[in-house]
């Protein structure tokens, strides 16, 4: 259970890091912004597996520390808005 409280925690920060850091409007509430940094979190702890090769006993897809877990939300808003899910009132116009 504390794991689950965790994960939902830290993508919370680092989704609302995330959307600091990378400048533009994004149509994303808190629950938007806490799965970015949930998936944020797996694509940073992926990235971890394949650069760093630690927890090679676990599973490639694997939660990440808060570090981790902001620059893999940053690359998911990245290329959440290349898809143009993030320009949908652009679009609108």
């Amino acid at each position: 259970m504390w794991f689950l409280i965790t994960f939902v925690v830290i993508g919370l920060l680092a989704g609302l890091i995330a959307r600091a850091i990378v400048p533009g409007p994004d149509p994303l509430g808190i629950v938007g912004t806490i799965v970015l940094g949930m998936v944020g979190s797996l694509i940073g702890g992926f990235l971890g597996y394949l650069l760093f090769h630690k927890d090679v006993g676990q599973h490639a897809l694997q939660p990440s520390g808060l570090l981790g877990s902001i620059i893999g939300a940053v690359i998911a808003l990245l290329v959440y808005r290349r898809l143009g899910h993030g320009s949908r009132g652009r679009l609108a116009r």
